[in-house]
């Protein structure tokens, strides 16, 4: 097969983004790594290497919430496959990223040489479910997709200022962070409403965390196996 020769690890952990590297390495040793620890900053390294050949991301990191992150990246950057690895093992849960058009998924708690071989399928063009998703009975939520679909059609500085408005942000300190005038933010802000179908803030910040998901109770304890 034709190997990746660029590689995005998107985690806020730093040990698990080692152990993926060494995983990745495994696989593909001469393989170009990017890295992001935050949403905010996957997006910036995702516009820097448009030519990555796969995304390695994790569902709950700063400025994401459930499966607002993928959405993005499918919606962007469709022609870079975006494979979840996550500490969520909910068969449901990883059906619905399937659902979200990620490539694969696979739990944090997989051996290196299972992450290595799962990634390996993913870049074959395959999608790779573990064996309790596959069997697992899945109806999609017609209304999260519909969500999804909504979402993706904002632009990724639209999306920031969502994410920021999520975060309780006043229009005022997200101008200021993203070095725009607050009457930029005010125009992004009704575009959002228009976008989303909501005429609230609380409506819009409603919205994009009904994307989320219960955070699993795990540990870094047993991951690096």
């Amino acid at each position: 097969m034709q190997l990746a020769q660029k590689i995005i690890i998107a985690d806020d952990h730093p040990l698990f983004r080692t152990a993926m590297q060494q995983a990745v390495k495994q696989l593909v040793p001469d393989v170009t790594i990017a890295q992001a620890e935050s949403l905010p900053e996957l997006q910036q390294v995702v516009e820097q290497h448009k030519d990555a050949d796969l995304i390695l991301l994790d569902l709950q990191m700063p400025g994401a919430h459930g499966y607002s992150g993928l959405v993005f990246l499918r919606s962007h950057y469709p022609e870079i496959p975006v494979m979840v690895v996550s500490a969520c093992e909910d068969p449901a849960i990883m059906c619905q990223a399937i659902d979200h058009e990620a490539s694969g998924y696979i739990p944090k708690s997989a051996s290196l040489d299972d992450i290595a071989s799962a990634i390996g399928r993913v870049l074959e063009g395959d999608i790779y479910l573990p064996e309790a998703a596959r069997r697992h009975q899945h109806h999609p939520d017609q209304n999260a997709l519909d969500l999804a679909n909504r979402l993706a059609s904002l632009t990724p500085q639209q999306f920031r200022v969502l994410s920021m408005m999520s975060e309780g942000m006043l229009n005022k300190q997200i101008a200021y962070d993203l070095d725009v005038s607050e009457a930029t933010i005010k125009a992004h802000v009704t575009a959002i409403f228009r976008k989303l179908g909501v005429r609230t803030r609380t409506q819009a910040v409603i919205a994009v965390q009904s994307l989320d998901f219960e955070k699993p109770d795990t540990t870094m304890a047993g991951q690096m196996e």
